[in-house]
């Protein structure tokens, strides 16, 4: 026998054992999705049923696990919660995440509108979008990242309520992400062509805006785990928040607190591009200071195009240098 005729039998054997590894690696990935398919199923299923015994209706209606063999799919036709004891009450449209095998811990999930509230307090909302994404980075025991996408994003009271629906905003597109630093959580977010409807604000009246912003929740790992139901005793950082309109341009950056009794205090700096073009928007929006808007930032204009200036609030009093701005209502 020659030695190449020895060769093909050990050839052949190598070839049946890599086949034989594949097929066996293929059957433990199959179980292993199966497995962890049932357990979404089963972990949802008592879920809702610990939430149902302490009163609270919750619900993945026709709960979908499904992208056998290259992905991992969980989707449902609607999301709906409701706790009559606290009269609480939300619901939205179909429900879709997919996690891609090669990247099983970073899902993509897509949710339709509209998203219906009803919260003590607040008039019933309706919001609705054209599309909405989330991106996360799980992690344990929290995400690494969290991250959200809306285009054509719009509010109004809901039209199922007994009045008339009252238009409140509309957007082109808004954006967030969140994610832990230490025990503070940070956001970064932006907004574009935001428009508030001048009923929602008290007859008040305010151009197309712009914005971006990069803010830190002091403590926020903590309050996410205590589950905060009020703002006060919470504290911010801003590093920078944009807020434009045209040639019109603020941008803010410092600390922002709200103290026990809900009064805000803040000590921020302000930097304005094209000051008489911000004018015209502050007095627009806040009437009763027009006067005093109008000649603080005639006198303003003249320290330049892109002047800086302290704002300051204590116990709820703002002031923008020298220029009064008003009382800010206590906040909950």
């Amino acid at each position: 026998m020659t030695s190449s005729d020895e060769r093909q039998p050990k050839s052949r054997r190598g070839l049946f054992w890599l086949v034989a590894f594949i097929v066996v690696l293929f059957a433990i990935y199959s179980a292993g999705w199966f497995y962890l398919a049932n357990r979404v199923r089963t972990e949802a299923d008592k879920a809702v049923a610990t939430l149902n015994k302490s009163g609270i209706q919750a619900g993945c209606a026709n709960l979908q696990v499904s992208g056998y063999p290259l992905s991992f799919a969980v989707s449902c036709d609607n999301l709906a919660y409701e706790d009559d004891a606290r009269n609480i009450a939300a619901s939205a449209g179909s429900f879709n995440a997919v996690a891609q095998i090669i990247q099983p811990l970073s899902p993509v999930a897509d949710l339709r509108g509209p998203l219906r509230t009803s919260v003590p307090g607040m008039v019933p909302l309706w919001i609705d979008w054209d599309n909405l994404q989330a991106n996360v980075k799980l992690s344990w025991p929290l995400p690494r990242r969290i991250a959200l996408q809306a285009d054509g994003l719009s509010g109004q009271t809901d039209p199922a309520d007994d009045t008339d629906p009252v238009e409140l905003f509309s957007a082109g597109k808004a954006s967030g992400q969140l994610q832990p630093n230490g025990g503070d959580i940070d956001y970064v977010g932006s907004f574009t062509d935001l428009e508030i409807d001048p009923d929602a604000i008290g007859g008040r009246v305010l151009p197309a805006l712009d914005a971006g912003g990069d803010a830190t929740l002091k403590n926020g790992v903590a309050l996410i785990g205590t589950q905060v139901k009020s703002l006060r005793g919470q504290k911010v950082e801003i590093r920078n928040l944009d807020l434009s309109s045209g040639t019109a341009r603020v941008t803010v950056s410092g600390p922002l607190s709200v103290d026990t009794e809900g009064l805000v205090d803040a000590d921020l700096m302000i930097r304005i591009k094209d000051p008489k073009a911000v004018a015209t928007i502050l007095a627009g929006a806040i009437p009763e200071q027009k006067n005093a808007i109008e000649q603080g930032f005639a006198a303003l204009a003249m320290l330049g195009s892109e002047p800086s200036m302290p704002l300051k609030v204590i116990k709820g009093k703002a002031s923008l240098g020298f220029i009064p701005l008003g009382k800010i209502k206590p906040v909950q």
